[in-house]
């Protein structure tokens, strides 16, 4: 990550990002929640990466080193919360229904509303978000070296064929050691972290209006239908739609 800055106060703000722009990396001293109402936003830290559409928000911990990149016009909306407002120790995809996006939007558009209308609302906010499912859009980074140098090559092409066999022989290194190292790092088998990795890519072309079927083949699903369906199994919609609320 480039140089890192320190924000006492989480933003609470409404902003309008172009596709492929950002915040460079920073962190503050308070929680904050940040949603794409319109595009699709990658949140980055040195555990790796979560994306959320905006059926999603991303909830980033107090102290988190992070970064954001939007893809697709996208409009942000932050609110920052207190420290004792929620727990947790890394960032967290949350579901976001309509009531809870239409409080994101109305906090994020009244920062310095501290009526008590104002303050209802923000207790109401965070009250949804203790409520809200989690819904892991989570792109973990190893630190193995095999690993770093495998995750590379998926990232560059979401759709290469090879096996785990096929990576193991490129990376002189065999498969039942890639397998194991995936658990021990990443908490998840080879196959779940490449079908994360393609739901990531897959996500970012959607929100640049990229074709359904072309976005399927660039991410390496075999057909567009076995695309669509693993999509509506992790996103609760089919790819089509750009459901907004669940």
């Amino acid at each position: 990550m480039p140089e890192t800055r320190h924000r006492p106060v989480a933003l609470t703000v409404t902003r309008s990002l172009t596709g492929g722009s950002g915040v460079s990396a920073h962190y503050h001293d308070e929680h904050q929640i940040v949603y794409a109402s319109t595009g699709v936003l990658a949140v980055a830290t040195s555990a790796g990466a979560w994306i959320a559409p905006a059926t999603r928000a991303v909830l980033i911990p107090a102290g988190t080193v992070h970064e954001h990149r939007a893809y697709g016009q996208t409009v942000l909306h932050t609110v920052g919360l207190p420290q004792d407002a929620l727990a947790g120790a890394e960032p967290v995809v949350v579901a976001v229904r309509p009531l809870l996006r239409e409080l994101l939007i109305t906090c994020s558009a009244r920062p310095q509303d501290t009526s008590p209308a104002g303050l209802r609302l923000r207790a109401v906010l965070t009250d949804q978000l203790r409520d809200s499912p989690e819904r892991p859009l989570h792109v973990p980074a190893p630190s193995d070296p095999r690993l770093v140098e495998l995750g590379a090559l998926l990232d560059k092409d979401p759709a290469d064929p090879r096996s785990l066999a096929g990576f193991a022989t490129a990376l002189g290194s065999s498969a039942r050691t890639l397998s194991r190292l995936c658990r021990e790092e990443l908490g998840m088998t080879f196959p779940q972290w490449r079908t994360q990795l393609r739901m990531y890519h897959a996500l970012r072309l959607l929100a640049e209006d990229q074709p359904v079927t072309a976005v399927a083949h660039r991410c390496g699903w075999a057909t567009p239908s076995s695309f669509i369906e693993a999509f509506r199994r992790v996103m609760g919609y089919t790819p089509g739609r750009r459901s907004l609320g669940e």
